[in-house]
């Protein structure tokens, strides 16, 4: 019982931080893609900041509190729906998918930020480490620099490997879109054997940024 109840107790200082870190990345490209001239995401009823539009029931839901609970995962890991874009609509194909997909990193440290700023003021409300407030606000910059830190992982599907693949020459582009079967499994392996390539990335990014609110450790 115990077991569950700090979960559950871990489960509601993650679970806003979560949310609003995998749905704002979606609401931020749907915004850039609608900028750039495709009218996709409007389309399909996603041009909006309601992190309900954006979020899976089974990724956004299901699995990153099954992971996090029963497997004991530390942090809540998942994603919501994938923004719907058609490049076609797009004048410059290329160049404006990058500016489409550099907008996940972007929304990350936007997200980030604005927890850290929720951390400042909470203690200069009078706010300890022990509240629950300031608890929300540490773990909603770190959880944006972890979900960052992966999506910038030159694996495609990831950003980091749609920006590798528009970047290379075509073929080679290619080729290393024969990876992306087997991305997930990839991301879940690091995570478990090899942790520290989230997390060391992520616990630097996470300190600048408290660090330039003026937050120090």
């Amino acid at each position: 019982m115990d077991y569950i109840s700090g979960k559950m107790v871990a489960l509601s200082i993650l679970a806003l931080p979560f949310l609003l870190t995998v749905t704002i990345r979606e609401a931020l490209r749907g915004y850039v893609a609608h900028r750039l001239g495709d009218n996709t995401p409007a389309y399909n009823g996603r041009l909006t900041a309601n992190p309900l539009a954006h979020a899976d029931p089974i990724w956004t839901g299901v699995v990153p509190v099954v992971a996090f609970v029963v497997l004991n995962f530390p942090i809540l890991l998942g994603q919501a729906k994938p923004m719907p874009v058609d490049p076609r609509n797009f004048s410059d194909p290329k160049g404006d998918m990058l500016k489409f997909t550099l907008a996940a990193p972007i929304s990350g440290f936007l997200v980030a930020f604005l927890f850290a700023i929720v951390f400042h003021a909470a203690f200069a409300l009078g706010f300890t480490g022990q509240d629950w407030i300031t608890n929300t606000a540490y773990y909603g910059v770190y959880l944006a620099m972890i979900f960052t830190v992966i999506g910038l992982l030159p694996i495609p599907p990831l950003d980091g490997g749609k920006i590798l693949v528009l970047l290379l020459p075509y073929e080679t582009g290619r080729s290393l879109q024969a990876v992306e079967p087997y991305s997930f499994f990839i991301v879940i392996g690091i995570f478990i054997f090899a942790p520290a390539i989230f997390q060391g990335p992520a616990d630097l990014l996470t300190q600048t940024i408290l660090g330039v609110v003026g937050i120090f450790f």
